[in-house]
């Protein structure tokens, strides 16, 4: 991968949920980076009427502190492009790239951008997606709107915004509810946009690497109901992948289990599970088979990442996907001490899960 390449970090989240004072934020915050900012023109607020340099007849426009922005008027590769020119041609200096969206957009076509066009997968890096959700009016936008919880699936890192409006119990009811939709996205409290840039920037939730995030939370709980046998008021619909892993491994100090019991029934369209097996995988049928996932229910697949322990091959095998695009790559070595396994998760809107699980049981050597 050349070192040049731009990295990019798309901000999305419902009407409300705070991104614009997010990015005025990093947009006046004194950080010595030089951003381009690519606003769709049917942002809620505007961000330029305050802290941008006028000039209506520019679609770039010059920041004051060094920074540049422009609305999307059209095609979000075309941008992508115009901006590439400009920074090889000299005219324009930027290192990263912002892209906020509408709170009413889908993130996943402005992520398939950096896969499906060459010119613009050669020139940039998707960083990650940042997904910003209103702790008080949360629970409500996602109940309400499927859009909302798409935002959710696809995030690689979640800003609950607005906690100081709720109380523990409600924000512990939103924590546990996106969660269960998104396991391998951080949860990060932020007020008034407070977030370090450091939370922010060089995520690396796009990168091909042997690292897979789950949240100890998700399994904590799931290894919780299956050894205290308790009736829970709703349904994970997602256990008995988890079961024959380790108990032991997802223990936290401190995690109090008793809080989980009354969390309100929300049926989403987006769910997640994971899949975990000690056995290795063939590497021809699971290709078969992930192909044929992929072509029948990849549009209902927001995002997906594994590490895999395949059969024959000393490294580890890393894959991730949006929707139908997939990539894959060889990690590390396994080290003699690491215990070889593989480590999936998908995150989709009703994915039929025990398909999945059984097809991808029948892969194993």
């Amino acid at each position: 991968m050349a070192t040049s390449m731009i990295p990019v970090t798309i901000l999305t989240g419902f009407l409300g949920s705070g991104k614009t004072t997010l990015l005025k934020r990093i947009l006046n915050e004194k950080h010595g980076m030089k951003i381009a900012v690519i606003e769709n023109e049917f942002g809620e607020e505007n961000i330029d009427n305050e802290i941008l340099v006028q000039d209506s007849t520019e679609q770039i426009i010059q920041m004051s502190n060094g920074c540049i922005c422009c609305t999307i008027r059209g095609d979000l590769a075309r941008v992508l492009g115009d901006l590439a020119q400009q920074k090889r041609d000299g005219k324009l200096d930027f290192e990263r790239v912002v892209i906020e969206t509408t709170g009413l957009a889908n993130p996943g076509p402005v992520a398939q951008t950096f896969f499906m066009d060459n010119e613009i997968a050669d020139e940039f890096l998707l960083d990650a997606i940042i997904t910003l959700v209103d702790a008080k009016h949360g629970n409500h936008q996602l109940d309400e709107h499927e859009v909302v919880q798409r935002q959710v699936g696809f995030a690689d890192r979640l800003f609950i915004t607005k906690a100081d409006l709720v109380d523990e119990k409600e924000l512990a009811d939103l924590r546990h509810r996106v969660l269960h939709m998104n396991p391998k996205a951080q949860i990060r409290q932020v007020n008034f946009g407070e977030a370090d840039i450091k939370e922010v920037f060089d995520l690396r939730g796009f990168n091909l690497n042997a690292k897979l995030e789950i949240d100890p939370d998700f399994l904590a709980e799931d290894d919780h109901d299956h050894d205290h046998d308790h009736a829970h008021d709703h349904d994970h619909g997602h256990d008995h992948a988890d079961c024959d892993h380790d108990h032991g491994q997802c223990s936290h100090e401190g995690h109090d289990h008793g809080h989980h019991h009354h969390h309100a029934h929300h049926d989403d369209k987006i769910k997640s599970f994971v899949y975990r097996s000690d056995r290795p995988f063939d590497p021809n049928r699971l290709e078969d088979f992930l192909g044929g996932i992929l072509q029948i229910y990849g549009e209902r697949l927001l995002r997906y990442k594994g590490v895999l322990y395949m059969k024959g091959v000393d490294r580890k095998v890393v894959f991730q996907g949006v929707h139908q695009m997939m990539g894959s790559d060889l990690a590390a070595k396994w080290l003699p001490i690491e215990k070889k396994n593989s480590k999936m998760v998908f995150i989709g809107i009703e994915l039929p899960q025990d398909l999945i699980t059984d097809g991808l049981d029948a892969c194993l050597a």
